[in-house]
């Protein structure tokens, strides 16, 4: 599995998000804080608002607010969002009479490598990744301001 720029800007302005967590944050101070092209999060910010991940607020003081608490929203969800379901390969190659080369490899090595993926992108939440976050700011004294 390949996370294009756009899972990764997608992870890191949802990050963002939920470190601000106070009212609307609108697309161009996310992309500012982290560097990230803001029309790349226009295309991102309407997937995960579709996904129902998002909120938007129209107005003056409009932006975006994360849809659940950030406990609630993981990695997985995110990036599949915008990169789809994981696979490990590309497009399965099937036997004739089921017990050929590959299903061997697919069921042994890519089902369970697919299984690991998930597994680990669903454990992570945008809440745990911010107070991960937030720990290794305060050990090296940074403050995040909006």
């Amino acid at each position: 599995m390949r996370i294009t720029a756009k899972g990764r800007y997608a992870l890191l302005a949802m990050l963002d998000l939920s470190l601000v967590a106070v009212g609307p944050v609108s697309l161009g101070s996310i992309a500012e804080r982290q560097n990230i092209p803001q029309n790349y999060l226009e295309q991102v910010f309407a997937g995960l608002r579709k996904a129902g991940l998002v909120t938007g607020v129209k107005g003056a003081q409009g932006g975006y607010t994360l849809a659940r608490p950030a406990s609630q929203i993981t990695a997985g969800q995110v990036l599949r969002v915008v990169e789809g379901e994981f696979w490990p390969v590309g497009e399965v190659m099937a036997s004739e009479d089921g017990v050929g080369a590959y299903v061997v490899l697919h069921e042994l090595v890519f089902d369970p490598m697919r299984a690991c993926m998930n597994d680990l992108l669903d454990g992570l939440s945008l809440g745990f990744l911010a107070g991960e976050f937030n720990k290794r700011q305060k050990g090296i004294g940074a403050m995040y301001y909006i």
